[in-house]
């Protein structure tokens, strides 16, 4: 096992993902790990763990796998050597695309919390007030 590669189990603990939700991955195309062990064992980069956290990153705001499957690739494709200047346009694009959609899911999600937490605070406030009615002074 090289220097840089992990086992999956310390990914999963780096990560925050569980080992299943990491082999899902590879399974759906999302993040194939670099190498294998002479065992078999799934051996990651800090690349492909850098990866694994942008998927994850990307989970919560819903986007598809699909989605995630074309923006990893953009990104993929920006780092290679000899992109043609309009295909690298077209990706910037298309990446700004998801930037604005990440950024009005983050308010749709900002807007929710809102909700929940007047929500928690009105059920706070009657608890302590049915509490206040029942204690004898």
């Amino acid at each position: 096992m090289g220097l840089n590669h992990k086992q999956i189990g310390e990914v999963a603990e780096r990560t925050g993902l569980s080992l299943r939700t990491i082999r899902y991955y590879e399974e759906v195309g999302l993040v194939i790990p670099s190498a294998r062990s002479h065992g078999g064992f799934r051996l990651y980069t800090e690349s492909d763990i850098a990866r694994l956290m942008l998927v994850k990153r990307m989970k919560p705001l819903d986007f598809s796998l699909d989605e995630m499957r074309e923006l990893l690739a953009g990104l993929d494709d920006l780092e290679q050597d000899g992109l043609e200047p309009d295909r690298r346009e077209e990706i910037l694009g298309r990446l700004a695309m998801f930037e604005a959609a990440a950024e009005e899911r983050c308010r749709s999600l900002r807007e929710r919390l809102e909700s929940a937490e007047e929500f928690a605070s009105d059920l706070r406030r009657e608890i302590r007030s049915q509490r206040r009615a029942v204690t004898p002074r």
